[in-house]
């Protein structure tokens, strides 16, 4: 029913005025819609709608994947621009190596808006 329609990360966060930056420079996505309701951002295919809510960064889980062919290269960009990953020691089968988690051929870094909302970068989803 859904599998031929592109879908939409929906991210609550508590300052707009962050968030379009956060979003448009630091993560370079493009603002291509911009409301009362929200924001959207083209990210390939598919983007990211941002909009206000009282419950921003209340999510513990990851909000956003990207998928990019070299994590390391893509986390060394975003940390110039000033952007703090996360680390999870506690995950089984994981390496940290620097900012980023390696799980065998796959490599992943998580780092947080600034709402607080988790989001990911991995070079392998499916």
């Amino acid at each position: 029913m859904l599998g031929e329609s592109d879908v939409c990360a929906t991210i609550a966060v508590n300052d707009m005025d962050a968030a379009k930056k956060f979003y448009g420079e630091t993560l370079g996505l493009e603002l291509t819609k911009e409301g009362k309701g929200g924001n959207f951002y083209k990210s390939g295919s598919g983007g990211i709608f941002v909009y206000e809510s009282s419950f921003a960064g209340t999510n513990k889980a990851t909000y956003a994947a990207w998928e990019v062919s070299d994590v390391d290269s893509t986390a060394a960009a975003l940390k110039e621009k000033g952007v703090i990953f996360e680390h999870y020691e506690d995950m089984p089968g994981v390496t940290l190596e620097g900012d980023v988690h390696v799980m065998g051929s796959m490599k992943a870094v998580w780092f947080k808006d600034p709402s607080g909302n988790i989001l990911n970068i991995v070079n392998g989803m499916g």
